[in-house]
């Protein structure tokens, strides 16, 4: 279905022909006066109208539209990024990168997040559809399947960012978040680490939390190692939340000597509780993150962490809609590098300390 809108060429065929307000009164058995009036005025209908117009919108997956005039032929020059939080300073790396691209050309951008939230994303596409907004910028590899359709359906086109789709059959743009982990596991591994703990946002609706997550423990198993789920936290991307998963880690009894934040946030909370905590980095535990943050590079020790494409992946998404609305060609599927950028927060496990050899008890003599 959506392998159609846009290949590998950057071709995109003529679009699936709208729904119109004739559809949804054919299938409500009203008429378009009160598919209208349901839409902007619906003190005006009784309820069981009201809900057999809305059902017919949700069947067919009907944009009121907002903006005719944009939808019909001229352009909005808008483009729309949904993002999963404001509170993720990434993201906003990424849109900024994204909007001086745009800007460049003459197109302006609307920001929105959905929470983590996909049918939000979804209800916030079809907002933005009805304004007349040209093309979209989305967060992750994973959406409600009901999103791709409304896109397909409005001619929208889109490009997924932070992955690459491994089945090519949605434009996108980023890196391999399950090659990034794999390598800095392996890092690890070959200091001699062979207890690892895993610090991570959650993994529902969120495909870069379970593909790095996913790196890690694939790497282990190649060594022949193993996760301990014990040894698994997951929480909300901030250095609180962050500092108290890694003070759970720490307080087992055989806690891990090499920790893998997800990102630098999390790698960083981890530092924080190692430093409460009298537990020294990397001596006690080497930690890692992923993204190469000025915030993990100013730590002490700073940290070692995987250097991603964040600023370039949202340059590159805003040329590449603007070149697909436009009608001029482009690269739909682009993977871009990462880098393993080595600083103090890792070495080799320490030698356990010996015990503590008790003097032999003195036997008075008779």
């Amino acid at each position: 279905m959506l392998a159609r809108m846009i290949d590998d060429t950057g071709e995109r065929p003529d679009p699936v022909p709208r729904t119109s307000a004739k559809d949804v009164a054919r299938l409500a058995g009203v008429s378009t006066a009160t598919v209208s009036r349901v839409i902007n005025s619906p003190a005006q209908v009784d309820a069981a109208t009201q809900r057999a117009v809305r059902e017919a919108i949700a069947k067919l997956g009907y944009v009121p539209h907002g903006a005719a005039r944009a939808l019909r032929s001229d352009r909005s020059k808008m483009v729309g990024a949904i993002v999963p939080s404001f509170g993720y300073a990434l993201y906003a790396r990424t849109t900024s990168a994204l909007q001086a691209a745009l800007d460049a050309k003459g197109y302006a951008m609307v920001l929105a997040e959905h929470h983590y939230d996909l049918a939000t994303e979804v209800r916030i596409a079809d907002q933005l559809i009805s304004h007349g907004v040209d093309a979209f910028v989305f967060v992750g590899l994973h959406h409600d399947p009901g999103l791709f359709a409304r896109l397909e359906r409005y001619g929208r086109p889109y490009v997924l960012t932070w992955g690459v789709d491994p089945m090519r059959r949605h434009p996108s743009i980023g890196f391999d978040n399950r090659a990034a982990t794999h390598a800095i596991t392996r890092h690890l591994i070959a200091l001699g680490h062979r207890r690892f703990g895993l610090v991570s946002a959650p993994t529902r609706d969120n495909d870069r939390a379970l593909e790095r997550g996913a790196g890690v423990r694939t790497a282990l198993a190649e060594a022949g190692l193993a996760l301990d789920e014990r040894c698994v936290q997951y929480g909300a991307i901030d250095l609180p939340t962050a500092t108290a998963m890694m003070r759970r880690i720490l307080a087992l009894p055989d806690r891990p000597t090499a920790v893998v934040g997800t990102n630098d946030v999390f790698a960083v909370g981890a530092m924080l509780a190692c430093r409460e905590l009298g537990v020294r980095v990397p001596d006690d535990v080497s930690i890692t993150g992923v993204d190469n943050t000025e915030l993990g590079a100013t730590q002490v020790p700073p940290l070692t962490s995987i250097g991603t494409p964040i600023v370039e992946t949202g340059r590159r998404a805003g040329e590449q809609l603007i070149a697909c609305i436009e009608g001029r060609p482009f690269e739909a599927f682009q993977t871009l590098p990462f880098e393993l950028v080595l600083r103090g927060s890792t070495a080799p496990p320490s030698a356990p300390r010996p015990a503590r050899r008790q003097a032999p008890a003195v036997v008075p003599e008779p």
